[in-house]
Parts: structure tokens; C-alpha cells; sequence
């Protein structure tokens, strides 16, 4: 245990391996996955009943460096097939909105209208290549509406990013999100049922992100009750793709609750929730884990 607790912690150091054959033993995985560290851990999730390969397994490193070097070296195969190796999302953040959809932008929460762009530059370059910060502002004074988006040439930057829990930006705490799309939230509320998704808090076309009942006015973080960002007629200009877009499709992050839940969603099944790797991979989690994809 005290040799555990001297290292990184074990969600950071494990990959979901997505894409298997069912062919694929944890011999010949842990064979290929080794060329890149050692690993801790190596596991196939099986059918209990039929024994059956799921097509999915998890790698774990023994360190943070080592997960970066077997991403790097995307892509994989495995027993001749190409698979798809992402950071695991813990069970904690299973539930989450768009926790294991593959993005390239991040939504950033509590700007300061003391943080200028080249903060939000220099803090997030550290994990991979940035394409473009585009800072939310009032279009009529300038000033910032308390927020901004961030995006990237690898969607394993922002699975690195959103997997920390506390990132300080110009010495203020911030809330980091993936940015979903309005077509990605109406995707996940067909697939699984429904989604009760949090209000991003904007308080009102006056106010600025945070203060009142919004962000981090609660378990859920983003709270509040004013109207989801890109949800103010023409949107807020700018776009990380040209030609002077506007934030639109990435409007209102709709729903009536805060603190993400509930969601409900078909999953993979088969592992009880008191196994490791239980509750959003297994069929103990309504969180619907990886199972809105088929590999």
C-alpha cells in the first residue's frame, strides 16, 4: 500500500483499449502495450458467462510519462487490427456529459477579467498543441463574460486536461469541461434515454460567468439558472474555424438540473460494481460508461 500511495494516481495511469479483436488474449495486449513501460495491470473484459471477449480491455502504467509515450505512438494494433486506446475515465466522472466522447475543444469556466489570452496560452500549451483560444466577451462593451474555449489538435489533449480535477489559470481556480456541440448533447440524449444536463451558468445578458446561484454554487459545479452560452440571439462572434462563425451550435447546455446526474445509458455490462473495474464500464453504473459505441 505505501508503495501504491508513493505513486500517481492509478486513474491517471490507465488507458481504456477500445477496438479489440476477440481474439486478443491480456498476453498478446500486455505484449504490445509493455513496448511502451511497465505495466501494473493489464485486463480483457470477458462475457462472466460466456467467457467471451467484450472487445475492450484496460492497460494501466506504472507512471503518467509512460501513458503519454504509448499515445504518442497512435496509432495501435493488436493482433492485427487497429484499436483505439483513450484515457479511462474514472467512475466518478463516468456520468458527466460527454465524459467518454472524443473532442478537440474545451469549455473554460471562472476567466477573470484580469486574465488575458496569453495566460490561458501558456497554462494549457504544456499539454499539447493549441489551435485556438477564442474568449467569450459582451458584444456591445468588450468586457468578458467570464469564460472562453480552448481547442486542440489532439482529442487526447483535452482527455488529459479534463482528466485533472483543479487547474489555476493566472492564480484563479477555473472549471475545466469538454465543449459539446448541440449535436453531440442531442446524440447522447437519443442513445441513452435522456441526459439531465447542467446549466452552464451566464447570468443573464448582463452578467458575467459565476456569481449567484452558478458556478460553483453547488455539488454540481455550474449550477444556475440563466441561459446556456450561445443562447443570446446572434451568439458571441468569433470562431475557432473562421469566417467570423458564432457559438451557436455549442448554445444552451439545456436540462433543468445541475450536478450532471441522472443519466441513464446501456453499457457493457457483465462486471459487477465492486470490481475495479465496475460501475460506468460494468453493468453495475448507470452511467452508461463506454457502451453508447460499439468497437
Amino acid at each position: 500500500l505505501q508503495d501504491h500511495d508513493a505513486k500517481e494516481p492509478e486513474q491517471l495511469r490507465k488507458l481504456f483499449i477500445g477496438g479489440l479483436s476477440f481474439e486478443t488474449t491480456e498476453e498478446s495486449l500486455r505484449a504490445h502495450f509493455e513496448q511502451w513501460g511497465t505495466l501494473t495491470d493489464c485486463v480483457v473484459m470477458r462475457d462472466p458467462n460466456s467467457k467471451r471477449s467484450r472487445g475492450f480491455g484496460f492497460v494501466t502504467y506504472s507512471c503518467v510519462s509512460e501513458v503519454d509515450e504509448a499515445m504518442k505512438a497512435r496509432p495501435h494494433k493488436v493482433d492485427g487490427r487497429v484499436v483505439e486506446p483513450k484515457r479511462a475515465v474514472s467512475r466518478e466522472d463516468s456520468n458527466k456529459p460527454g465524459a467518454h466522447l472524443t473532442v478537440k475543444k474545451i469549455f473554460v469556466g471562472g476567466i477573470k477579467e484580469d486574465t488575458e489570452e496569453y495566460h490561458i496560452r501558456e497554462y494549457f500549451e504544456k499539454y499539447g498543441k493549441i489551435e485556438c483560444i477564442d474568449i467569450m466577451e459582451e458584444r456591445s462593451t468588450g468586457k468578458k463574460r467570464g469564460f472562453c474555449f480552448v481547442s486542440f489538435d489532439d482529442h487526447d489533449t483535452v482527455d488529459k486536461i479534463v482528466a485533472q480535477k483543479f487547474h489555476t489559470i493566472n492564480f484563479h481556480n477555473c472549471e475545466v469541461r469538454k465543449a459539446l456541440s448541440k449535436q453531440e448533447m442531442s446524440a447522447m440524449s437519443t442513445n441513452r434515454g435522456y441526459v439531465a444536463i447542467l446549466f452552464f451558468s451566464i447570468i443573464g445578458p448582463g452578467g458575467n460567468y459565476g456569481g449567484g446561484p452558478g458556478y460553483g454554487g453547488g455539488r454540481g459545479g455550474y449550477g444556475g439558472g440563466g441561459p446556456g452560452y450561445g443562447n443570446q440571439g446572434g451568439g458571441f462572434g468569433g470562431s475557432c474555424d473562421g469566417g467570423g462563425g458564432n457559438y451557436n451550435d455549442f448554445g444552451n447546455y439545456g436540462g433543468q438540473q445541475s450536478n450532471y446526474g441522472p443519466m441513464k445509458g446501456n453499457n457493457f455490462g457483465g462486471r459487477n460494481s465492486g470490481g475495479p473495474y465496475g460501475g460506468g464500464y460494468g453493468s453495475g453504473g448507470g452511467g452508461g460508461g463506454y457502451g453508447s459505441r460499439r468497437y
